[in-house]
């Protein structure tokens, strides 16, 4: 696996070398034939650099939570338009999600569109980038954008009961901005059939069923 991973590292590299060290054996004489699987190779690996890219080696620091390795790859990226178009996609949404990380939310929005745009490889990604969207939209105010972008969120499906029940709540909260109560009622009921266990999730339940409660509907 590490020499797996070395190769996906320094391929670019490695090709590189390969067609000089090509160049080299053709000018002093070897032929094109004998050095010519030197530049077949060296042109699977520039093809391979820039088709598909290293984000396999993304794996391993996000799970250690190793944030700045993570920049540090991606940073390699410096085409990603030539990337293939579902880790092109894979590529936004993570893009996205570490400008969160760090509450830049208006780049986290410009590279999550971008990677809607794409179409996730799964539609579990899709729906969790539509969620996402959709809360950044409420946090600008922008209730209208974000009943549109939670709504395909849900329809696109979402990968855990956890944000599953965030995106009810965030309807409800959307449709009690409306003084739609019984839309809200709905939602809301919804979230809590989730069961939810996130602390954060579990609280705004208790603290939005007080207020739900009293209104009609």
């Amino acid at each position: 696996m590490k020499f797996y991973n070395f190769i996906i590292k320094y391929r670019l590299q490695l090709s590189l070398l390969l067609v000089v060290l090509g160049v080299v054996l053709n000018v002093t004489g070897t032929g094109f034939w004998p050095t010519f699987p030197l530049y077949f190779v060296s042109v699977i690996g520039i093809f391979t650099h820039y088709f598909i890219g290293p984000l396999r080696l993304i794996q391993k620091p996000m799970e250690e939570g190793k944030v700045e390795e993570v920049e540090k790859i991606l940073n390699t990226i410096k085409f990603p338009n030539l990337l293939y178009k579902p880790i092109r996609s894979t590529y936004y949404t993570i893009k996205g999600n570490m400008a969160m990380m760090k509450q830049d939310f208006d780049t986290a929005e410009k590279h999550l569109k971008k990677s809607s745009e794409l179409g996730a490889p799964m539609p579990e990604a899709e729906g969790a980038n539509k969620l996402q969207l959709g809360m950044m939209a409420m946090q600008k105010g922008d209730f209208k954008q974000a009943e549109s972008y939670v709504r395909a969120a849900i329809r696109a499906g979402i990968p855990d009961k956890e944000s599953e029940a965030v995106a009810y709540l965030s309807m409800c909260q959307i449709f009690m901005n409306k003084r739609e109560f019984r839309a809200a009622k709905d939602f809301f009921r919804k979230a809590k059939a989730c069961k939810p266990k996130t602390q954060q999730v579990v609280e705004q339940i208790k603290d939005l069923e007080k207020y739900i409660s009293r209104v009609p509907g």
